[in-house]
């Protein structure tokens, strides 16, 4: 007996949700599909009977995999199916986990896991925000407590007006792509991108975007009270209060007293776990059940101390005020054979960005569900364990290091010039060479460095810097360029990216409830300030991008060709291509649009690569004189090749100024002639003439003294008809 879901409706803007759960994947916790048009994601959400022991976190995995039948595909990879999950699916793995998170159990220690499939896209309406209120909604009917729910928005802006949950085709001409989700009291996270849009349209469309997700926490709540099952009883770590008070009494004092030494991270670090060592030894020994608590109490009273030096005084760990930013230095041109490099360094952040322009060829090409089929502007982020002092096995490429990447190529997209001006690939590289703290908005900046360092014509620099929060009751400090410890024990993460025009870029986590406007504007006024510095630093060192890209640059010629001439510079198999290739030493690509790119580091190689093309692609033109070569010989003229592949007839009785008796006697097979070009017929053939380029007529003149008297066998034919082969 086929089994009947129970579906929830609600509508965002003009698009209506449906939930739809009680039909599919029974035994998971909670599961569910989410619908907008025909797009549909798939959410199960589960929690283990077991606590996992000795680990002082919340072990949560949230896992997006994309389904390639979901959009009528079959994956591109040699196997035919679905692999390691895809940037995007990672990027929208992320998105969904970060507002969920915070919303656990700070004691929980079950694990659970949150799993998403695509079962259905219809190429209009983007998957990710789907997933995150599928996520949701998956865990509210489960039995994992939980203290949600969570809804989700995308806010565009289009013509000056905010438009929620707009399709692919609507985001083209955004000036605004942010997602936004939130509880019904507070954001809890965000992700944007935009085009130099002003602090106060990101405060109105962060208002509107809470705004907006109202309809999606009702609508949870009804399912959760309506089909939810109960809330699962879990076994929390026992805390002893007075464990925690001896250990509080026992570091508050030395504490204070390393935070008052002059800063340096491993000073600071390797004197917090001298102290965490010496308590765990003086007060309990070996016994490491309790030396796990001693850890946990000790972490509590480092982050009390820490936040309260930072609201009562103003003073962080490093000894700064709340608006000061670390001291900056920046250098181009580090790499002597990289297209362009540029080095950027706060504090102990450090950022190396290298860049690398190719040909259109080397986009990358995508293999995922959006209507996008590649994308020519590229931006890698590697975070090596030495960045931090530590030793850890090279794993390959983390979530960390995609999600980071993603902030800051979105960061730069906007300030990339076009491909009709700049036809290249670039691809830029961050390597995180220090890290405490922000190291995702100094690969911003060590990007835009060497974007100038390279030659390329950015239409403004961009800086980024990260942005904390400590927040006490009424009291808070906003700080700014935070530290690594300050993202830690503080309740803001907070990444602004931009030029002097306006933000760019920005990525939001808060881990607090009740964040107001005015807090939210104090933040993004104090990062403009603080962007504004940070961009005057980099500016003394490259005030603009270089006039002319460098000398190991490729230099790309561009020529446009008719479409129908692709075929002659591809040649059969490719090979015309590659010969052109290896005889002129360049890379060429060539467009659908006919549009020839070719890439050359050498101006002498490029000039004879567009002599070459422009000859095979070049038609002939009645009228036009031309020297070509006698390819065959007949009774009734000689066939010449005036262009590549592309012969015409001249008729004996056109081959001199005096009648020819015989054709051998003028002109034999392999000789050079001058000729010009008297008819071209409907069907392409080409009639030539010797006697009008020597007796000097006009192209009129020409063709009505070599009108043929049929087109029978003293027409005009050639190898190819007369017409390019």
């Amino acid at each position: 007996m086929q089994k009947e879901g129970k579906q929830f409706q609600t509508q965002i803007g003009d698009h209506v949700l449906t939930f739809e759960t009680g039909k599919l994947a029974g035994l998971a916790g909670g599961a569910l599909t989410l619908r907008v048009g025909d797009t549909m994601v798939f959410s199960t959400a589960s929690m283990s009977s077991n606590i996992r022991q000795g680990i002082d976190f919340l072990p949560l995995t949230v896992d997006y995999e994309e389904r390639m039948y979901a959009g009528g595909r079959i994956p591109g990879s040699f196997f035919r199916r679905e692999g390691r999950p895809g940037e995007d699916a990672i990027l929208t793995a992320r998105l969904t986990d970060r507002p969920l998170r915070p919303l656990f159990p700070k004691n929980l220690r079950n694990d659970i896991q949150v799993i998403l499939y695509s079962y259905s896209t219809d190429g209009l309406n983007p998957i990710d925000i789907l997933a995150v209120n599928a996520a949701s909604s998956a865990v509210m009917i489960s039995d994992i407590p939980w203290g949600g729910p969570v809804g989700a928005v995308r806010i565009g802006l289009i013509d000056g007006q905010f438009v929620i949950n707009p399709t692919f085709a609507e985001l083209e001409t955004s000036d605004l792509n942010l997602r936004l989700a939130g509880t019904r009291e507070a954001i809890l996270m965000v992700e944007c991108g935009a085009k130099e849009v002003s602090e106060q349209v990101i405060i109105d469309a962060l208002e509107y975007g809470h705004k907006a997700i109202q309809p999606l926490i009702d609508i949870q709540e009804q399912m959760a009270n309506e089909v939810g099952k109960p809330k699962r009883d879990y076994s929390a770590p026992i805390k002893d209060d007075e464990l925690k008070k001896v250990v509080y009494e026992r570091v508050t004092g030395p504490l204070q007293d390393i935070y008052s030494a002059p800063y340096d991270k491993n000073t600071l670090y390797n004197a917090l776990k001298e102290l965490e060592d010496t308590v765990i030894l003086e007060l309990f020994e070996d016994d490491e059940e309790i030396a796990t608590q001693v850890r946990e109490a000790f972490d509590e009273t480092l982050k009390s101390v820490v936040r309260a030096r930072i609201i009562e005084h103003g003073i962080r760990p490093d000894g700064r005020k709340t608006t000061d930013i670390r001291p900056i230095w920046c250098e181009v041109d580090f790499s002597p054979r990289a297209h362009g490099s540029g080095l950027f360094t706060r504090g102990e952040t450090q950022v190396l960005t290298l860049a690398t322009l190719g040909t259109p060829r080397e986009a990358q090409e995508l293999d995922n569900l959006t209507p996008s089929e590649s994308k020519r502007y590229i931006h890698h982020y590697n975070f090596p364990p030495f960045s931090t002092g530590e030793v850890k096995p090279l794993r390959g490429t983390s979530r960390r290091d995609i999600g980071h990447g993603a902030l800051a190529e979105r960061a730069l997209l906007p300030v990339i010039p076009p491909e009709s001006e700049f036809p290249y690939t670039l691809r830029l590289v961050s390597e995180v060479l220090s890290s405490n703290g922000s190291s995702s908005m100094a690969s911003v900046c060590g990007s835009t460095l060497a974007l100038m360092d390279t030659g390329v014509p950015i239409k403004s620099p961009v800086a980024g810097v990260a942005m904390g929060l400590i927040k006490e009751g009424d009291q808070y400090r906003i700080m700014t360029d935070i530290l690594g410890m300050e993202d830690h024990l503080g309740d803001m993460d907070f990444k602004i990216a931009g030029t002097r025009q306006g933000i760019t870029a920005m990525q939001m986590d808060i881990k607090m409830s009740g964040l107001t406007s005015s807090i939210m504007s104090e933040a993004l006024q104090q990062a403009r300030e603080a962007r504004f510095f940070i961009l005057d630093k980099m500016l003394e060192v490259i005030p603009e991008p270089r006039p002319e890209l460098k000398p190991y640059v490729p230099r790309i010629t561009v020529v446009k060709i008719p479409v129908d001439k692709i075929g002659a510079i591809i040649g059969p198999g490719g090979k015309t291509i590659r010969s052109l290739q290896e005889e002129t030493g360049t890379k060429i690509d060539v467009g659908e649009d006919g549009s020839v790119f070719i890439a050359s580091s050498d101006k002498e190689s490029a000039k004879i690569a567009r002599e070459q093309i422009e000859a095979l692609t070049e038609s002939a033109v009645k009228g036009r004189i031309y020297t070509g070569k006698v390819v065959r010989v007949v009774d009734f003229g000689a066939f010449v090749e005036i262009l590549p592949n592309t012969d015409g007839l001249v008729h004996i009785s056109q081959l001199d100024t005096q009648r020819v008796e015989k054709v051998e006697d003028v002109v034999r097979q392999g000789d050079e002639i001058t000729v010009m070009v008297t008819d071209i017929d409907a069907n392409g053939k080409i009639r030539l003439s010797r006697q009008a380029v020597l007796e000097g007529w006009t192209a009129e003149e020409a063709a009505e003294r070599d009108r043929p008297r049929s087109r029978g066998k003293s027409g005009s034919s050639s190898r190819s008809g007369g017409r390019r082969k």
